[in-house]
């Protein structure tokens, strides 16, 4: 499928890009001191239309819904029982664009399941998303499923997406998404920002 340029309408989705991924925690992702330059770049290109999504953890496993109080009994040392509530902030040099308003919390994998996201995304016309962030095969790929459900024309940033492992993040962007080719597109940072700056 041939890259046309990016519409008007197009927003960088970054996911969990946080210090409870970046620091020494059970959920210490490594991949993104590799990654955070590049998720940079495609973010000071258009800093007014990029959103910074944040994985908030419960308290404990007790306050989580469902099958989630199995998931955080295993994960209780993320709980914030256990960690500083600052460590669900975004880490320094996102934090430091970041605004309130850009700034979407969410307590499932996809940023999809946060009340009013849907709705923000139609209230502003957009029709394209581009994601960055982490972990390729679980937030942001549940978060691109959920946007290719909802017809958004879905942009991967190949080199700025990372994963714990390693590879589950090579099955996603080798694999899996290309076999949704018609609707799932992956690209460099280089040719994102030359993209949108078209």
């Amino acid at each position: 499928m041939e890259t046309v340029s990016f519409s008007k309408n197009t927003l960088h989705v970054v996911i969990d890009m946080q210090r409870l991924f970046a620091e020494e925690t059970e959920w210490h992702t490594p991949a993104i001191a590799a990654i955070l330059p590049n998720v940079l770049k495609i973010t000071r290109a258009r800093p007014s239309d990029t959103v910074f999504a944040r994985f908030v953890v419960p308290q404990n496993a007790d306050a989580a819904k469902g099958a989630w109080r199995n998931y955080y009994r295993r994960w209780s040392s993320v709980t914030l029982d256990a960690i500083d509530p600052a460590m669900l902030d975004l880490v320094g040099p996102l934090a430091a664009i970041a605004d309130e308003r850009s700034v979407i919390d969410k307590q499932t994998y996809s940023i999809f399941g946060t009340e009013g996201f849907s709705g923000r995304l139609q209230a502003a016309g957009i029709d394209t998303l581009i994601f960055s962030g982490v972990e390729t095969d679980v937030c942001v790929y549940a978060s691109v499923l959920d946007a290719v459900d909802e017809g958004y024309r879905v942009i991967l940033a190949a080199d700025a997406l990372g994963s714990s492992n390693a590879q589950a993040h090579d099955v996603v962007l080798r694999t899996l998404a290309p076999r949704l080719s018609e609707q799932i597109e992956i690209l460099s940072t280089d040719a994102i920002v030359k993209l949108w700056q078209a």
